[in-house]
């Protein structure tokens, strides 16, 4: 089924049909440094870059240490060009963000001028305390304006950011300060997901213990007073909050601890910028590993400017005076370049939303995009299938009217909430934008663009400008034609991530050695017959949860603290809602009873060792594991048995045990 681009949307389009698409895409392969060099100068340099400078690379481990860099040598600095440029060109009291709360009706309009002036006095706040360039600060807080100011104040003054989305665990967030050794922690005293009351000071101080245990001690933390009102903090002169929840209890340490709204009272609203090269570090991210240990994805400054405007402009087809809404949340990535960097480097109008899908009703997003006209609209295929269940009428109630482009992120989007969202949400008369890509590319890097791409419901169709992805089989040979394999990417383009923070051969042993000479996504493809590219999910021991992806080493490593559990192993299963879900085995030590009580707790280690987005779906009691008699586990086994398919099992005469199989599969109704 191939859906051609809508003409309406085609005429007005940045990019009009496939051969103006095919044209762009050959010079930006061949000619890299003109092509980018183009769009580099529609940003403000302080040294702008120089001819044949542009970009210096090596992607292959046999010859010499991975480096990739462009521009190097070029001066500029991302938050002026975000904040500073666009204000000098006229648009300061032009909508940087419409914000809607958690509650219907709790609400702000943030212009340009606004976010420059709070993102002013939070850097001149960190500077006063000591943070410098180079340093890294953490930021823990809720979808709320603040972040923005945080992670901006960052940028402007050359400091790494590094942002843990608010759902995460003491342990999560003090394992992300560790490794980061970061300075400060910016976070807030609560936040309400629905009617849930999460108590995010709490956890903060949960995981600054964590770190003082390990001798790690973070300077200042700065506590945005976003529920409490006067009688719940430690300062009588507080203001009360906009949204006062008096069940929420701030404990205080006077040596550490101030609050966001005092430390700025007095400071001045402009900040100088540090000027950075186009390498230096911009912020790390989080990823999860398949050691169990998170990773800090490393992007740097210029390439990830360039990449981020670049894809938002061409994807959603960004016109000035369109108001763009992604509901992602800043903690991952899709929000860093699809809420923050992307839309505000081109000067856009966004919807900021703090709230759930389905709070107070399903309708929420949908009376937010007829609230603020929105034009183009970008989500998860989790969200999409929880709205499809929720029934079509509650769509039809709003006009939806003004939506142009709808876009899906975070994990392939399977046909059918594809069709849904294209006839039901869009009514047939809105582009889809299927977008494939990850943490580590910083950008899109498969995706229709709107007005040339002929679509097909559940394929990422073509590369983005830059790109040149490849499919390899088992043994690295290249798959030509129609076939299934690795999906991998053969030179680098500007946003890809740079280093592992920290841990350089890790990045090289992660993305480089499977394949040498390319760039491994973790992920498999198949190509079909008219060159369309199909993401199949991921092929090393990695779990996508509703767009949050998962280590399953990470979650094994949290069944094995419990006493109860001597060996655990972890698959997915489809889900109808959140695309793959957490299936377990945990093999027991002498004593132990599997029942309800133990899963609960098993569930709650998970939880609190990660976060509640992590909690497995499914535990099953395995008195044995399929391993080979090498002792590795065969996890394509245990994924038949999650998914209940006793065929097709494969070769299985490498088993130290085949009889294990049977009585797994017979012990599976008690995960169900």
């Amino acid at each position: 089924m191939m859906f051609d681009p809508i003409k309406s949307i085609q005429d007005e389009a940045h990019v009009k049909s496939m051969d103006e698409y095919r044209a762009m895409y050959e010079e930006s392969i061949e000619n890299p440094e003109r092509f980018w060099g183009e769009i580099a100068k529609q940003f403000y340099w302080k040294s702008p870059p120089q001819p044949g400078q542009f970009l210096q690379y090596n992607i292959d481990v046999r010859k010499g240490p991975v480096s990739i860099k462009w521009m190097d040598g070029a001066i500029t600095n991302i938050c002026y060009n975000v904040l500073d440029r666009n204000i000098e060109k006229g648009l300061g009291e032009n909508v940087a963000f419409y914000w809607e709360g958690n509650e219907p009706g709790d609400e702000a309009k943030i212009t340009y001028n606004d976010v420059l002036r709070e993102t002013c006095k939070i850097a001149n706040v960190l500077k006063a305390k000591g943070v410098q360039k180079g340093d890294r600060v953490c930021i823990y807080l809720p979808m709320v304006p603040y972040l923005v100011y945080a992670m901006l104040a960052c940028a402007r003054i050359g400091v790494i950011h590094s942002i843990v989305f608010g759902g995460y665990s003491s342990a999560a967030l003090g394992e992300r300060i560790l490794d980061a050794k970061a300075k400060v922690l910016i976070t807030a005293d609560g936040v309400f997901r629905a009617t849930k009351l999460i108590n995010l000071k709490e956890i903060a101080d949960g995981a600054l213990k964590i770190c003082e245990s390990k001798n790690h001690e973070v300077d200042h933390c700065i506590v945005l007073q976003h529920l409490t009102g006067p009688e719940n903090g430690p300062n009588d002169n507080d203001p009360p909050a906009k949204r006062p929840c008096h069940k929420l209890q701030v404990v205080w340490n006077d040596k550490r601890d101030v609050w966001w709204h005092n430390v700025v009272k007095n400071v001045s609203e402009s900040c100088d910028v540090e000027w950075m090269n186009a390498e230096d570090p911009l912020f790390m991210l989080y990823t999860s590993g398949s050691t169990g240990k998170p990773k800090g994805v490393l992007h740097t400054v210029a390439g990830y400017m360039l990449y981020t405007a670049t894809t938002f402009k061409y994807t959603f087809d960004y016109k000035p005076g369109d108001v763009y809404f992604c509901t992602a949340d800043i903690g991952w990535i899709t929000g860093h370049s699809y809420v923050v960097y992307g839309p505000m480097a081109n000067g856009a109008t966004s919807v900021l939303f703090e709230g759930v899908p389905t709070y107070p009703d399903p309708s929420r997003f949908w009376t937010i995009v007829d609230k603020y006209r929105v034009n183009s609209f970008y989500t998860a295929p989790t969200a999409i299938r929880a709205l499809m269940k929720a029934g079509d009428d509650i769509v039809k109630k709003s006009s939806r009217n003004s939506l142009r482009i709808l876009g899906t992120v975070g994990e392939p989007i399977n046909p059918e909430a594809w069709l849904w969202y294209h006839k039901v949400v869009g009514e047939n008369k809105c582009a889809i934008v299927d977008t494939f890509w990850q943490t580590e590319t910083g950008g899109h890097v498969l995706t229709p663009l709107p007005g040339c791409t002929p679509t097909k419901p559940g394929s990422a169709t073509f590369p983005f400008f830059g790109i040149i992805p490849k499919i390899l089989d088992d043994n690295g040979k290249e798959i030509e034609g129609a076939g299934e394999g690795y999906l991998v990417f053969t030179k680098p383009w500007p946003g890809i991530m740079r280093t592992v923070y920290g841990n350089h051969e890790r990045y090289e042993t992660t993305y480089f050695k499977k394949f040498e000479g390319y760039y491994c996504t973790g992920d498999g493809a198949r190509r079909d017959e008219d060159g369309y590219l199909w993401v199949t999910g991921r092929i090393d021991d990695m779990l996508n949860v509703s767009g949050h992806l998962l280590s399953t080493a990470e979650i094994e490593s949290a069944l094995i603290e419990h006493p109860a559990v001597v060996e655990a192993a972890v698959v997915s299963r489809p889900h109808d809602v959140k695309g793959e879900a957490t299936y377990c085995f945990v093999t027991l030590a002498d004593g132990h009873t599997f029942d309800e009580n133990l899963v609960k707790e098993l569930k709650i280690k998970v939880r609190s060792k990660i976060g509640p987005f992590a909690s497995p779906e499914n535990i099953q009691e395995a008195p044995g594991l399929p391993k080979t008699r090498s002792g590795k586990i065969m996890r394509r086994i245990l994924r038949k048995i999650a998914r209940g398919v006793n065929e097709d099992l494969g070769d299985i005469s490498t088993l130290a045990d085949p009889a294990v199989i049977d009585v797994l599969f017979n012990k599976r109704k008690s995960a169900l």
